[in-house]
């Protein structure tokens, strides 16, 4: 079982309805159990081929259909897990 942690506290300001989007998108691409704990999603799948690289493709795959690309980026944090932080230089109106 592959269990991968995903910080997406920082996108928590574009509404709490994207954090849930984001995890119901994981869970649909992966076919895993996706717990949301407030901005923290864990990811849990045995499926053949997910691991760290796809889960940070479809991460990128996400932040670009919701149009967040321009303001967020993914990050790599410990071993096995991920961040979505915003990008530098770009200021919010």
């Amino acid at each position: 079982m592959v269990e991968i942690k995903i910080d997406a506290s920082k996108i928590k300001g574009e509404g709490a309805e994207v954090t849930q989007k984001l995890a119901d998108y994981l869970k649909e691409k992966t076919a895993g159990e996706v717990a949301n704990d407030g901005g923290k999603l864990t990811l849990k799948t045995e499926a053949a081929g997910v691991n760290r690289k796809y889960v940070r493709v479809l991460l990128k795959k996400f932040l670009h259909h919701a149009d967040l690309k321009e303001f967020y980026r993914v990050i790599g944090g410990e071993e096995e897990a991920l961040a979505i932080n915003a990008r530098r230089g770009i200021e919010e109106d």
